[in-house]
């Protein structure tokens, strides 16, 4: 009786509308998980200059760093991991145990990852942005009787703001999540007996993460 409903309400022109949502989600996943490729070679960039410069410097006697390259260099590096959760998702180079899990079959495997994505995944990036949004406003200034002062800043002399950074924790958690509602959208489509959504995971798959 349960199934027949389930059956009923998600009609085949359902299932392909919501995989249609996951063709546009997975198109931005990708567009920013490349983009944080390009973090890594603006990393290491950032990284070479504050070393030359800190050796140069003494031997000159300049100051030709500052605090500010120097936390830039570690908010390159977080974002790197921030912006590249949701692209290792969906191309599922996550860790993962798989002496069992490769030797089942592919409407096994859709169910164990759908169940693990609803009702694990989802509700930790949505913990995640609850837990991350308070302190995320106090650091842009939200201060507890409502009002706005200052946001955050390093300590450092010639820091750079906290608040963006910060802020990007969550942005992470929304990726992360949409990503998800994703990828549960395919494990669904293969359950209900559509071959697309298992084509669609096998390609993301045999695709090199950041080729």
């Amino acid at each position: 009786m349960k199934s027949s409903a389930l059956h009923t309400f998600l009609k085949p022109s359902h299932i392909r509308t919501l995989l249609r949502l996951s063709k546009a989600i997975d198109r931005v996943t990708d567009v920013i998980g490349n983009f944080s490729a390009w973090m890594v070679i603006l990393t290491i960039a950032v990284g070479f200059y504050n070393v030359i410069a800190r050796y140069v410097g003494r031997l000159i006697g300049l100051k030709l760093s500052s605090n500010a390259l120097i936390e830039l260099q570690w908010y390159l590096f977080s974002l790197m991991f921030l912006l590249g959760f949701a692209y290792i998702l969906k191309h599922s180079a996550n860790v993962r145990v798989d002496f069992l899990y490769t030797h089942w079959s592919e409407k096994r495997r859709a169910l164990v990852d759908f169940l693990g994505t609803v009702f694990f995944l989802i509700p930790f990036c949505l913990l995640g942005i609850w837990v991350s949004a308070n302190p995320v406003l106090q650091s842009w200034g939200y201060l507890p009787d409502g009002t706005w002062g200052s946001w955050e800043v390093s300590p450092d002399a010639d820091g750079l703001p906290r608040a963006p950074i910060k802020t990007m924790i969550i942005v992470a958690f929304a990726l992360l999540l949409a990503q998800a509602i994703s990828q549960a959208i395919k494990y669904l489509a293969i359950l209900k007996g559509y071959a697309q959504g298992g084509q669609i995971i096998q390609s993301d798959i045999e695709q090199v993460p950041l080729e």
